[in-house]
This record gives C-alpha cells, sequence and structure tokens, in this order.
C-alpha cells in the first residue's frame, strides 16, 4: 500500500505532480484502495493471478478533452504477490523479475484516445531494463465524489497485455504433454482510487 512505499517512490509522485499539464486536476493513487494486478496461464491449464502491494502514481485528468491526460506509475516489483511464497521468491529471482537488478516497473502514457465509452491509453512499460510500448484498455474516471473523510476522489479501472519475453523474461519450460509452464502472455488488471491534490501547482507557476 502507498503507506509502505520507499522514500523515492513518494519522491517520484513529487516530481511527477510538477510535471502535469496546467489545466488538468492532478491526483494520486489510493495505494490503499487500489489494485494492480495480472494473470498468467499456468501449464495452458489455468490463470494464476497476482498483484503487486507497493506501487505510487499520479494522474492527471483533463475533463474538456481526455485525451490530454496523463498517466504515470511507479510499482515496486519486490512486492509482487501472488498468495504463494516459494513462487513468489521465484518471481523476484533472475528467472523473471530479478528484482535485485530492476527494482522497479514504470509506465509513462504517451498517448490517450477515445474509443466509444472507454479510453485507450498508450505508454511507455519499462520492465526488467527494457522499455516497449503497452496500450491500457480504461474504464472510467468516474466523475468526483467527496468521501466521508472530506477527500475528493474518481475511480478507473484497466485491463492490458503484452509478452513477457519482450522484456527480456525468457524463463521457460516444457511440459511432458508439450505445452509451456508459463505462459508468454501477461493480463493486466487494475482498479484505482484516485484522491485529489488540491494544492498541486502547474508545472509552470511561478513561486
Amino acid at each position: 500500500m502507498i503507506s509502505k512505499l520507499s522514500r523515492s517512490a513518494r519522491a517520484f509522485a513529487v516530481v511527477a505532480l510538477a510535471s502535469l499539464p496546467a489545466f488538468a486536476a492532478n491526483y494520486t493513487l489510493d495505494g490503499a484502495h487500489s489494485r494492480v494486478g495480472f494473470g498468467v496461464k499456468h501449464m495452458m491449464v489455468t490463470n494464476v493471478k497476482g498483484q503487486f502491494k507497493a506501487f505510487s502514481g499520479t494522474v492527471s485528468i483533463d475533463d474538456a478533452d481526455v485525451t490530454k491526460s496523463v498517466v504515470k506509475v511507479d510499482i515496486d516489483v519486490a512486492s509482487v504477490d501472488t498468495n504463494n511464497e516459494k513462487r513468489d521468491e521465484h518471481l523476484k529471482s533472475a528467472d523473471f523479475f530479478d528484482v535485485q537488478n530492476h527494482p522497479k516497473m514504470t509506465f509513462a502514457s504517451t498517448s490517450v484516445k477515445k474509443a466509444g465509452q472507454k479510453l485507450l491509453v498508450t505508454g511507455d512499460l519499462t520492465l526488467h531494463g527494457v522499455t516497449k510500448p503497452v496500450t491500457l484498455t480504461v474504464e472510467g474516471p468516474s466523475k468526483e465524489w467527496t468521501n466521508p473523510w472530506g477527500q475528493v476522489v474518481r475511480g478507473a479501472s484497466a485491463t492490458g497485455k503484452f509478452n513477457r519475453k519482450d522484456f527480456g523474461m525468457t524463463f521457460g519450460k516444457v511440459t511432458e504433454a508439450g505445452g509451456v509452464l508459463v505462459a508468454d502472455e501477461v493480463n493486466l488488471d487494475f482498479d484505482l482510487e484516485l484522491a485529489k491534490v488540491a494544492d498541486a501547482k502547474p508545472a509552470d507557476a511561478k513561486k
């Protein structure tokens, strides 16, 4: 959760907010009410799902022209959790994430397009030391509302996919039946609550 983030992750959020557009509303991800999840098919039979527990991010939403919105997310890959300690340790190893050398995964949007009632958010995904474009299909953002604690929030959900081998994670074993132990395609599944930052200053604001 966001309260467990490292000092460097919190600094990322501050720097990112400073670079957001001047005429948009700015938000940070509420880690206590958000989920950054993924799923991978195991042995061509079932989907193993997991999540990252530590992440931060900023979202700038231009409601007048949503295509001008900006998303930046920073994920601590060592926080991976698939509800199996042995599997999680394997995912952290050099066979997959190699967290010792590549502790962070980031997503920085490069374009936002309307697709009916949804948005297509394309951005640079940096993972395992490799940067590739990935497109997320986004539902939302919802309208703003004020929670019982006086915080203005709104929500969004997103899905996407990528090939792990495109990011240098080539570990694979073939089963006796001829299938693969771990599929190449990784499915992304995010549920996000965005907390409005009322005092965020635009990048060109004069001090």
